[in-house]
């Protein structure tokens, strides 16, 4: 009765998919993939955080040093 209907599927699609499955059982480290840790697991994370952090403290010592100008007058 209304057969026909079944969706084609894409190759590179497929073959995308599985290697994404299979990804931890074909993991080799190399020195790019240290590198690539490195620089996006540790390093800009650690940045990130210190400019955070710094940016804070910043403004803290800021607003006190106004708060205590605002106590002069």
């Amino acid at each position: 009765m209304g057969g026909g209907m079944e969706a084609n599927k894409n190759r590179f699609i497929e073959e995308w998919g599985s290697a994404r499955e299979n990804l931890e059982h074909n993991f080799r480290w190399t020195r790019r993939n240290f590198f690539l840790v490195g620089l996006f697991g540790i390093a800009i994370p650690v940045l990130v955080y210190r400019g955070v952090v710094s940016g804070s403290w910043n403004m803290f010592y800021v607003n006190d040093m106004l708060s205590s100008y605002s106590d002069i007058s």
